[in-house]
């Protein structure tokens, strides 16, 4: 019988049944800011629970009979632990001192997530998924090349994905490797903390950002600032590992909306001001998908400088730390709260917990004058003369070794060495010269990941699906490839039509943004239960966007079924041309 952690263990933060004394790195004193209103150590709270930072009366949302699993989990040990004791149990495991089996189960299922390791223990047990922060979706070529030597080991099993917030997760990692996986990934200025769980999930912007023609400013610079304020420069910010829920946070810069403003829980919208042509950011809030609720952004009725920016991003965080709901697990996320309080209380709060900082209105946003949201895949030229970005589709997002390799090589030869990474899991160089574009797009890599893809690959876009991911009810990644690839075959259309894979009503893939979504859902075929799907349709994007609505539920996922179902919706609702029909 494997023995059970004391009481003693617990509040020490033992992350081991079998281990009394903790070992390994000293916690790290974070450089962070005070809150408005520090909150002190009550009597019997552990320095180590994740009650430490909270105000009273979030104390006791937290600890009341009705706050969900992941609360009690907080109370009993602050996520922040993680930060110290993943290189203590990767340790151990080297050693041999410990195996997997006498391991904390909320250590390794939940509290790792605080450092982005995500065990995948339904699929593929005693292998993780390590999430990244990649900001704005920018890497350099020595990030991909390391990133690249980090799944090369595992072999079939080492792989990774481009994510819906243009960010990436790796594939296939174990424990053991994890303590020499993070500390390399500081060296090359990423980060895997604070990445999973209650925290601030990747910051995302223009993929474009700095050689747009039409943006209105570069969002690499704030989100990088806004990156290292809110996770102490790739190491975690403790203060912010104990949110009621996640956060999507994102800053726009043209109207085509990149970055999906109207369903991130906060979205920053830039706008010229007419009076003196500073650009600011009108606020959004509220947008979120959930196995519960799907809804879109609300305004807040402000907008903030680019120096309030960051002060603004922290006050919002320790409101909703301070004032958010902890109960429903499905009923924790920022809309929640807003609602709860109304828009004009959550505003205040902000100015309140900012000093009292003024927060003007909003601004009038664009011009009225039709803006269709832009393709960027392709050869485009940049707002430098000479220069332009290449897009390039990467099928469902899927990378292996020698794609991060590959891509490397590519970004130094012929652009500037870096690359972005899109919120449709595609890959974009920069600061290509003219002269260098025949002989760049002659390139191996560009047969692969192409250039030019069909109308439905290149808006194709899908989640992990079931092949990794526990929650998923279908597998979507390869079939979504094979599926579409067959659909390009059978119809011809005037233009591209957007299909979005999710395994599950969590909605990774994002099904409601599509034109055409499809989640993972139950389904019968001849009596018998089979992998299956919900079809949505009419999802818009950039200018007055829109939620798809379900269409079609309880459709087989075999392709026998499904392509000719999804060939009827293209030609009766985006207008295909039947390509095996005799003319």
């Amino acid at each position: 019988m494997m023995p059970m952690q004391t009481q003693q263990q617990l509040n020490r933060g033992a992350p081991l049944r079998s281990a009394g004394v903790r070992r390994g790195l000293a916690p790290r004193v974070l450089a962070t800011a005070a809150p408005i209103a520090p909150a002190t150590l009550a009597e019997g709270i552990s320095e180590h629970s994740g009650l430490k930072h909270l105000p009273e009366a979030a104390r006791t949302r937290a600890l009341d009979r009705k706050a969900n699993k992941f609360e009690k989990v907080k109370v009993e040990k602050c996520g922040s632990r993680a930060w110290t004791d993943v290189f203590e149990l990767s340790r151990l495991l080297k050693e041999g001192n410990t195996k997997w089996e006498d391991m904390n189960l909320d250590d390794v299922d939940i509290r790792l997530k605080w450092a982005g390791l995500f065990h995948r223990g339904k699929r593929t047990p005693g292998k993780f998924m390590m999430r990244l922060k990649v900001p704005n979706g920018e890497l350099d070529a020595r990030q991909l090349r390391f990133l690249a030597s980090t799944i090369a080991p595992y072999g079939a099993d080492g792989c990774a994905d481009i994510t819906t917030r243009a960010n990436i997760q790796l594939r296939g990692l174990t424990l053991e490797d994890a303590d020499d996986v993070i500390r390399g990934l500081w060296d090359v200025g990423l980060t895997s903390f604070q990445t999973g769980m209650d925290s601030v999930r990747n910051l995302t912007g223009n993929p474009i950002a700095g050689v747009d023609p039409h943006e209105l400013i570069d969002t690499r610079p704030l989100l990088r600032q806004m990156e290292a304020m809110l996770f102490d420069n790739g190491k975690g910010r403790e203060e912010f590992a104990n949110l009621p829920r996640k956060l999507n946070i994102c800053i726009s810069s043209t109207r085509d909306d990149f970055p999906h403003t109207h369903i991130n829980d906060v979205g920053f919208e830039a706008v010229r001001r007419p009076d003196d042509g500073e650009v600011v950011f009108n606020v959004v809030v509220g947008g979120l998908f959930s196995i519960k609720r799907n809804d879109v952004s609300i305004p807040l009725g402000c907008s903030v400088t680019q120096s309030q920016l960051m002060p603004f991003t922290e006050a919002l965080l320790r409101v909703f730390r301070d004032h958010g709901p902890r109960g429903d697990r499905q009923q924790t996320r920022l809309m929640y709260l807003v609602e709860a309080i109304g828009v004009e209380r959550f505003r205040q709060l902000i100015s309140e917990y900012m000093g009292g900082e003024e927060l003007a209105a909003p601004v009038h946003m664009h011009s009225d004058a039709p803006w269709e949201r832009r393709d960027i895949l392709g050869v485009h030229p940049q707002r430098q003369p000479g220069l332009n970005w290449v897009g390039a589709c990467v099928p469902a997002g899927r990378l292996q070794a020698a794609d991060f390799d590959e891509i490397a090589r590519v970004a130094e030869k012929y652009g500037d060495g870096t690359v972005r990474i899109t919120c449709e899991e595609n890959v974009i160089f920069v600061n290509v010269p003219d002269a260098k574009l025949p002989e760049m797009l002659a390139e191996p890599l560009f047969q692969r990941f192409k250039v030019n893809p069909g109308p439905l690959l290149r808006g194709m876009v899908s989640c992990t699906g079931n092949q990794f991911c526990g929650f998923g009810l279908a597998e979507t990644k390869a079939r979504a490839v094979k599926v579409v690839e067959m659909l390009e075959a059978q119809v011809e259309l005037s233009r591209p039509v957007r299909i979005h894979f999710t395994g599950c009503p969590n909605s990774c893939g994002q099904a409601q943004v599509g034109d055409i979504g499809l989640m993972g859902a139950p389904a019968r075929l001849d009596g018998k239960a089979v992998e299956g799907y919900k079809i949505f349709l009419g999802g818009k994007i950039g200018v007055n966007p829109e939620l798809a609505k379900e269409f079609a539920q309880g459709i087989p996922a075999l392709e026998s079924i499904l392509v000719p179902k999804l060939k009827e919706i293209l030609i009766n609702e985006f207008g295909a041309k039947d390509k095996t029909v005799a003319a």
